[in-house]
């Protein structure tokens, strides 16, 4: 079996526990529970630096990695921060899985090194995306967690999902904290990208694919943010546009590397 697919496997095994929290009866940020996250945690981001210990590769497995490494890394960090943040685990760590899945799928895809760019903006821009599609992943998370606690609650048909995920009040509150940040983030994203660009090409902006899609995810999110404090928008229209937004920013990230490098490889 070759070295990648175990580094693969291995990493997927190691999100799976913590999907599987539902089932403990005892629902509590206990012992087993920081344990189970650590193994998350540990498991994907292992993986990308064992896999781009020489260099920074950019095919969508690795892509779809680097994305599940960060998501787990950064919601751990808020799990530590808040008090019910870690309720969302099972819904994180099973997306993550998913996306674990899909990256082994596609690993045989073509690895494109890193193009040559100018200064240190290509590290800079690299870390700011990453870390932006983490949150809004998180935040993508969040409103489908709000969403699926105010269907039980209106169908009077709690789950043993939806009994340990944070109630809706908790997921909003969480929610619009990720966005403002992942807003903020977003729109750093978008000058070291400009900067990037001029330093290749003298011109600040190119509007291709990515950049659209980047650009009206930035103004969805806005959008979101000033309709929810000068109106109170929430529930499930809030939700809805949330995943519209991460759908965006999908399709502007990891979407334009599933064309390039499975369609039209």
């Amino acid at each position: 079996m070759p070295e990648q697919t175990i580094f693969s496997l291995s990493a997927i095994v190691a999100l799976v526990p913590s999907s599987l929290l539902p089932l403990r009866k005892d629902h509590s940020r206990d012992m087993i529970f920081w344990l189970v996250l650590v193994v998350a945690v540990a498991g994907p981001v292992n993986w990308v630096l064992a896999s781009m210990a020489g260099a920074w590769r950019t095919d969508l497995s690795t892509t779809l990695w680097v994305t599940v490494a960060a998501t787990m890394a950064i919601f751990a960090f808020i799990t530590i921060l808040t008090r019910e943040t870690w309720r969302l685990t099972p819904l994180i760590s099973a997306y993550m899985v998913v996306l674990g899945i899909l990256a082994a799928v596609w690993s045989q895809a073509p690895h494109k090194p890193l193009a040559a760019a100018s200064g240190g903006w290509i590290g800079v821009h690299i870390s700011v995306s990453v870390a932006t599609y983490a949150l809004v992943t998180i935040a993508a998370v969040a409103a489908l967690a709000a969403f699926l606690q105010e269907r039980a609650l209106k169908r009077k048909r709690p789950t043993a999902l939806t009994r340990l995920l944070p109630s809706v009040a908790d997921c909003e509150w969480l929610l619009v904290r990720l966005l403002v940040l992942g807003e903020i983030v977003l729109a750093m994203g978008l000058v070291s990208g400009m900067a990037l660009q001029y330093g290749e090409t003298g011109t600040l902006l190119v509007l291709d694919h990515k950049t659209i899609l980047t650009i009206t995810t930035f103004v969805v999110i806005g959008g979101l943010l000033i309709a929810h404090f000068k109106t109170g928008l929430r529930g499930r229209k809030a939700a809805r546009i949330v995943l519209l937004a991460y759908l965006l920013l999908t399709l502007g990230y990891p979407g334009i590397k599933f064309v390039t490098d499975v369609i039209l490889a």
